[in-house]
């Protein structure tokens, strides 16, 4: 089945609270890093899209009716271009507290599994250095660079996709400019709120990282 909805918004900016949002509208399953995560089979298919090979992206989207976070946010203009029904939101939060918040989990996860090293190929961490540490980063993790390329990569989605195609989104906003998004009602739920970073390293902790890497958020 096709894509519905394309999260294009870096992680840490509320992706685990809106791909729980989007399944509970009925918008599932959404495609998130966890899935990879649980799903270490779709790893080639993520190696093969970062190094630029050309994929068919029905063989990962094929069971999925929506899209957050990395790796698929980083192909937010590949996905629209095979998808052009879809819905495109673009997640938000303020530039300094995401700086903050990735520099404690993602940044720092991969400082420690050393994704400047040789990573097995069949780890999440091959792609993930790539994609994030890599393209999106140019391996400098400093304040004003991470936030530039935030702002940038957020500049790019709202010049790419029409208007009427894209929500820019915070999660502190819960469900109606969502609901209204997608044209489905609000539900009587509260709004999720979910991958707090004591989440975020119980889920790393999970995934097998190379033999002389030690993964721990102290």
């Amino acid at each position: 089945m096709p894509l519905h909805v394309i999260g294009a918004g870096l992680g840490r900016t509320g992706t685990l609270t809106l791909k729980t949002a989007l399944e509970t509208l009925g918008f599932g399953p959404c495609h998130h890093m966890l899935e990879v995560f649980a799903n270490p089979q779709q790893v080639p298919f993520w190696n093969r899209a970062a190094s630029g090979q050309a994929v068919e992206w029905e063989d990962v989207f094929g069971d999925y009716r929506a899209s957050v976070d990395w790796p698929s946010a980083h192909f937010y203009a590949e996905l629209d271009e095979r998808y052009p029904e879809a819905k495109v939101i673009l997640s938000l939060r303020d530039p300094e507290r995401w700086y903050d918040s990735m520099t404690e989990t993602i940044l720092k996860s991969m400082q420690l599994m050393g994704v400047d090293r040789d990573i097995p190929a069949d780890h999440p961490f091959y792609f993930g250095g790539m994609i994030v540490s890599a393209r999106t980063f140019g391996h400098d993790f400093s304040r004003s660079n991470v936030i530039a390329a935030f702002e940038r990569h957020n500049a790019a989605v709202r010049h790419r996709i029409p208007p009427e195609r894209l929500l820019v989104f915070e999660a502190a906003e819960g469900w109606e400019p969502l609901c209204a998004f997608l044209g489905v009602p609000v539900p009587d739920a509260p709004f999720p709120r979910t991958n707090s970073r004591e989440e975020f390293w119980s889920h790393i902790e999970k995934i097998a990282p190379p033999a002389d890497a030690q993964v721990s958020p102290a």
